[in-house]
């Protein structure tokens, strides 16, 4: 049975302060790196991110950080022999894209870190400038909404299950690109919204994922199994914080462990399938 908010006994939460344990409702919650925080355990920290209610748009350094790596990654290619490609077929060439793109042989002979540099790189403009919009919009809400290294963990763990995911699939065929991470930060921001009460938003997103869903299916070159794999591994990462601020006596050891194994099953899987 679902507790009333300390402040407004009217309001029925789930939601219990991460400092003092106390319920708390949408409109009193205040995100921190380390959970929800109440309104009376929040000023007695600085510099954290108002809830009003849920999640919103607001400042993301990771966010920043990770396009501005995803950039960089397109750059050093074109600066190798890889075309812009200003279309929507698969163009990439050049020596980075031979020697970080994921390709299961060279997985298999060793060069494991494919399955994370493959996911700063990507096969022209068109491919960049889509994926780098969407993890803006996604990122600048999602990670004010659960704090940077939530955020963090939940891109780079979509990451790995989305090249597990290509790998499973199609593992004799290069592939590149973020959207395996940012098909997780969409999951994880429907699920974040609903849980957070702000049905709106969610809706909104969840019509984002359908359109992604069947432009995935429906298109050549796309990689169904990276952009499934960081769809579910994004929504597992979401549940998990959900469950967390819910019902854990100890949330941030509960989401490092799961977490943590999540990327581990991810890398087993890709190394398995290579």
């Amino acid at each position: 049975m679902a507790e009333v908010c300390y402040r407004h006994p009217k309001r029925e939460t789930n939601v219990h302060c991460s400092n003092c344990g106390r319920p708390i409702c949408p409109d009193c919650m205040t995100v921190t790196p380390v959970g929800m925080r109440c309104p009376e355990c929040a000023r007695q920290r600085t510099r954290v991110t108002r809830m009003a209610p849920g999640i919103h748009l607001g400042r993301a350094p990771a966010t920043y950080v990770l396009i501005a790596l995803n950039v960089i990654g397109f750059l050093a290619e074109v600066a190798t022999g890889s075309p812009l490609g200003l279309g929507f077929t698969f163009e990439a060439s050049g020596s980075v894209f031979q020697h970080y793109s994921l390709f299961g042989p060279a997985v298999a002979n060793g060069e494991w870190y494919r399955l994370i540099t493959a996911g700063f790189l990507h096969a022209g403009l068109v491919h960049i400038a889509f994926n780098m919009f969407a993890l803006y919009i996604l990122g600048s809400l999602l990670e004010p909404g659960i704090g940077t290294p939530r955020f963090l963990a939940v891109y780079f763990v979509s990451l790995l299950a989305g090249s597990f995911g290509a790998l499973l699939l199609t593992p004799h065929t290069p592939s590149l690109g973020a959207s395996g991470a940012v098909f997780g930060v969409m999951s994880a921001a429907f699920i974040v919204a609903r849980h957070r009460g702000v049905d709106q938003l969610a809706s909104q997103i969840g019509f984002y994922i359908i359109i992604n869903i069947v432009f995935t299916l429906g298109v050549r070159d796309i990689s169904v199994g990276a952009h499934f794999g960081g769809l579910i591994a994004g929504a597992l990462c979401a549940l998990l914080i959900v469950y967390s601020e819910q019902r854990a006596r100890r949330p941030v050891e509960l989401e490092v462990i799961g977490m943590a194994a999540l990327a581990a099953i991810s890398v087993a899987g890709a190394l398995a399938v290579a």
